[in-house]
């Protein structure tokens, strides 16, 4: 199907033009996700190719997805990344990020994921992403742009509640969902400070929020399960919200990348071992 959004605003918001999979193109990766190798890649945004080296973007196993609740539960997060780093930039007048923001997710990990969640049971909720892209361009107001961002959310949940169990708990799991959030974000940072474009700082915002959410939404059995992760998760959230304190970049991106690399590098050791 010919996506709206595709006529609307490929050439306005400056994605590839080249279309892949269900007729879109997004972001890229070269991320892995408890040592999978991303299956996803493609090339970069405006043949720029740099986000996704920097091990940002999409990259999600969709082989290790079919199985493993970490690797699932992060694609489904890199999709809510996107959605709440569209709500907020849309809340701060970056309409056309937002539009934008909204859409990559269908390129970047729903169309790979499809056949995982039709294995599970899972509806097809791809739609909601793009109509929510649309819906800004068409000059919907913050109510119903909220409404489109509930309704995603909402999916995403549905959507997880159908994640492969392979014994590992509830608090790895998210613990390894915000692991993986954390890499991602402080990977865009890095290439947000190294560019005048706004998108790479808005993926890494999204990624971090991401993570807050998995973290926030589990601190309590995370902490009863592992004191030394609870801590450790803490302190990167910490770093990252100093380096992302909200969808509009501070005027300078000073942020310490030797200590959020660091931070996130302890996290996903104590998460995965290695």
């Amino acid at each position: 199907m010919m996506m709206k959004v595709e006529l609307k605003t490929w050439a306005g918001l400056g994605l590839a033009t080249a279309l892949a999979g269900a007729g879109l193109s997004g972001c890229t990766s070269g991320a892995e996700t408890d040592g999978e190798v991303a299956e996803t890649a493609q090339t970069g945004e405006n043949g720029e190719g740099g986000e996704g080296g920097e091990g940002g973007e999409g990259g999600v196993s969709i082989t290790g997805a079919a199985k493993d609740p970490i690797v699932y539960n992060s694609a489904l997060a890199v999709a809510e990344a996107h959605a709440i780093a569209a709500r907020d930039a849309f809340a701060v007048g970056r309409t056309d990020a937002a539009a934008e923001m909204f859409a990559h997710p269908v390129s970047e990990v729903l169309v790979e994921m499809d056949p995982v969640f039709a294995e599970r049971g899972v509806e097809d909720f791809k739609d909601l992403f793009a109509q929510a892209s649309d819906a800004i361009l068409d000059g919907e107001g913050a109510e119903a742009v909220s409404a489109r961002y509930d309704a995603i959310i909402a999916a995403l949940r549905g959507a997880a509640e159908r994640a492969p169990e392979d014994g590992t708990s509830d608090a790895i799991i998210a613990a390894g969902v915000a692991s993986d959030m954390i890499d991602r974000a402080s990977s865009m940072y890095r290439v947000a400070v190294n560019t005048e474009r706004y998108e790479p700082y808005l993926d890494g915002y999204g990624f971090y929020k991401a993570a807050e959410r998995s973290f926030e939404a589990n601190s309590t059995i995370i902490a009863s399960e592992d004191e030394e992760l609870h801590a450790l998760l803490t302190e990167a959230l910490e770093l990252l919200a100093q380096a992302y304190p909200g969808a509009e970049p501070l005027a300078a991106l000073d942020a310490d990348q030797e200590a959020l690399n660091s931070a996130s590098a302890r996290v996903e050791l104590r998460v995965f071992g290695g």
